[in-house]
C-alpha cells in the first residue's frame, strides 16, 4: 500500500516505513504529523484518485531528524569588469517517517 502526498508544494510517495527527505519543518524530533492533503491512495489493485485529494485518507508521520544538504556553489562572473562573486548555499531538509497510512 502507498500513497501520493502534496507536502508543503511538493509531491512524495509514501509507503508504511519508509523516510521522506522534505524541506526543514519547525518541529523537535518526535512529534507526530498527520498529512491530509493525499492525491492518490493505491492498495494492490483498488486506486483511488482525489479530486483533489481524497477524502478521509490521512498519511501519519513522526520527525525524524533535521539536517543540511551538501554546500551549493554559486559563482558570478562579469567578463572585461574585474567582477567576480562567490557564494555558498547549504539547503536544510528533515526527514519524516511515515508510520500509518489511514484509507477510509
Amino acid at each position: 500500500m502507498y500513497a501520493l502526498i502534496d507536502y508543503k508544494g511538493k509531491q512524495y510517495k509514501a509507503e508504511k516505513d519508509a523516510i521522506i527527505q522534505v524541506d526543514k519543518i519547525d518541529a523537535e524530533k518526535g512529534t507526530a504529523l498527520d498529512i491530509d492533503t493525499v492525491v492518490l491512495v493505491s492498495d494492490g489493485d483498488k486506486v483511488k484518485v482525489g479530486t483533489p485529494y481524497v477524502k478521509g485518507a490521512v498519511v501519519k508521520a513522526v520527525v525524524e531528524d533535521t539536517f543540511k544538504d551538501k554546500k551549493v556553489i554559486v559563482l558570478k562572473y562579469k567578463s572585461k569588469k574585474d567582477y567576480r562573486r562567490t557564494i555558498g548555499h547549504r539547503q536544510q531538509y528533515t526527514n519524516i517517517r511515515v508510520t500509518d497510512i489511514v484509507n477510509a
